[in-house]
């Protein structure tokens, strides 16, 4: 089986003044189709280097990502925009809703900019709510509801598109313990129905809940296996695993 995703020795630099950051530094990984994988790591790691270029928000300064096979760092601003609405499903820590809107408009947005046509993507759509329990709201705006009931329109707007890849950002870091355990509950759920999840978090507690942690540390994978590993939870330093400043 090939891998659904794939980083070949990628490394991203930053310009900071007269130096050049190392944020991604020859970092290798492969995750597979139905995997629930959580990348995680402290403010600094490179997670969010790592997120943005799985996302198809940012490509390698170095070394190569295959989304499906396809060579993401060698595609133009319009190839990427195409992928991300053909192959993610974002969900955000801040829910990115829009407030003018209902919420089966909210959920149409990915259909509307894939082209589909008005009809099916009101019905995709309100299948999508009734999907995460909010079948009956949604004529309400976003403002109206809870934040969990808002982060569960988000799962609805990933998932109506069908997408390859379910990638949370933080998805449960605006929430309580309580709603952010329900949103983690409704992620494991849709990998049980086979989704792959890719989740981003700096929380070891919530990296557990994934079938596998790649765990970062100044731009370097320093754990990549079981979440129900002794060491998974642990953050050893790499030796030499300093953030490295190029002149």
């Amino acid at each position: 089986m090939n891998p659904l995703i794939e980083f070949q020795q990628v490394c991203k630099y930053y310009r900071m003044g007269d130096s050049t950051v190392v944020a991604a530094d020859h970092i290798s990984f492969e995750i597979f189709q139905g995997e629930f994988v959580a990348i995680v790591g402290s403010s600094g790691s490179g997670k969010s280097t790592c997120m943005n270029i799985i996302g198809c928000l940012d490509v390698p300064s170095e070394g190569t990502y295959l989304l499906n096979g396809q060579d993401v760092g060698q595609m133009n601003k319009n190839q990427l925009a195409e992928v991300r609405n053909r192959f993610l499903g974002f969900i955000f820590q801040q829910y990115n809703l829009l407030p003018k809107l209902n919420l089966v408009e909210n959920v149409e947005i990915p259909l509307m900019y894939a082209g589909v046509p008005k009809k099916e993507r009101r019905e995709r759509a309100r299948r999508a709510l009734e999907d995460v329990g909010l079948g009956d709201k949604w004529r309400h705006r976003p403002m109206e509801l809870s934040g969990g009931q808002q982060q569960r329109v988000s799962i609805a707007r990933a998932l109506v598109g069908h997408p390859a890849v379910i990638l949370a950002d933080e998805p449960t870091g605006a929430l309580d313990s309580r709603t952010g355990r329900e949103v983690l509950g409704m992620l494991q759920d849709l990998h049980s129905q086979g989704h792959t999840v890719v989740l981003i978090t700096h929380d070891n507690s919530i990296a557990v809940q994934a079938q596998r942690i790649i765990r970062l540390e100044d731009g370097l994978v320093v754990y990549d296996g079981p979440s129900d590993a002794p060491d998974a939870v642990v953050t050893p330093r790499a030796p030499g695993a300093e953030r490295r400043a190029r002149p």
